[in-house]
């Protein structure tokens, strides 16, 4: 237990990731950079676990202050929540657990913050253009291109394509969103009509290549790629060879969503300097998140 300046007492509380394969993980570096900086008696670590199950009794514990939810996780974590938020619905993806109480009642809600850190980086990049982009292309179909076809939609672009290597995948990915807006599905990324807008790379890395994305780019655009390992992955590679292109790594969009995390978890403002600090430190020289959101 810890008082705060305000008298206010607060309980210590563990914060984990759940995923599988995620020990290079720097959400630990991120979220205890904040909570130090804000003087709460928090502790964020990495959880690893083949299926969600495995870590049930963390989150029914006590102790469990909320958690972050990551691949393979995202589309399953929903039975050990309580409540889920209208876009978590939507989108059919959880990446943030949220603890509550109510009447003196304990309340896992499931909720995404991928779609909203995507949506930040995309206004702020729209703001900066002065131009609304009409089309928007997704590379992968699992929870994390939900999250980027439901920013997409968000941030106002009208004509938006999903591509993945098993095609049953992408359109269930569509018709998760079918009541809402429209997605058109392409068999491979060559049957792109013309150059989208707006590109978000949502598969790992280590899956593509560069020639796979040779043809996407037109005079000018946002490229943004969820994977950041590594820092330039072969999307990105190729978008900043095409100099009207901006391009966002895989740690800008971490940040963001974790910005949101942050807010939902404690009631504070994220303190953003500490935090991309924190993670400059790690990993020497990480680009400026503040700068973009």
């Amino acid at each position: 237990m810890v008082a705060l300046q305000n008298g206010t007492c607060l309980p210590s509380k563990e914060f984990h990731i759940f995923g599988n394969g995620i020990s290079f993980s720097i959400s630990p570096t991120i979220h205890n950079a904040g909570f130090q900086h804000d003087g709460l008696p928090f502790v964020y670590d990495i959880r690893e676990s083949a299926s969600i199950d495995d870590v049930a009794e963390l989150i029914g514990s006590d102790s469990f202050g909320g958690g972050s939810v990551t691949m393979p996780h995202k589309l399953h974590v929903h039975k050990y929540c309580d409540r889920l938020t209208e876009t978590a619905r939507h989108i059919g993806a959880i990446n943030t657990l949220v603890v509550s109480t109510d009447g003196g009642q304990r309340i896992i809600t499931g909720d995404n913050t991928d779609w909203s850190g995507l949506c930040s980086i995309m206004n702020a990049y729209i703001k900066k253009a002065k131009e609304l982009p009409r089309s928007g292309l997704v590379i992968g179909a699992g929870g994390a291109s939900r999250a980027a076809l439901y920013a997409l939609h968000r941030a106002g672009v009208k004509t938006i394509y999903l591509s993945n290597r098993t095609l049953s995948a992408a359109e269930a990915a569509r018709d998760t969103f079918a009541d809402q807006f429209a997605i058109t599905v392409l068999r491979s990324l060559d049957d792109m009509p013309k150059p989208p807008d707006i590109i978000v790379g949502t598969v790992p890395a280590d899956k593509t290549t560069e020639e796979q994305f040779a043809n996407l780019f037109g005079p000018a655009g946002l490229c943004i790629d969820m994977a950041y390992k590594p820092r330039k992955t072969p999307l990105l590679a190729v978008a900043q060879r095409h100099p009207g292109w901006e391009t966002v790594t895989g740690i800008q969009v971490l940040l963001a969503q974790a910005f949101d995390q942050y807010r939902l978890w404690t009631g504070n403002e994220p303190p953003k300097n500490a935090m991309v600090d924190a993670v400059t430190v790690r990993e020497g020289g990480a680009e400026q998140i503040i700068s973009i959101v």
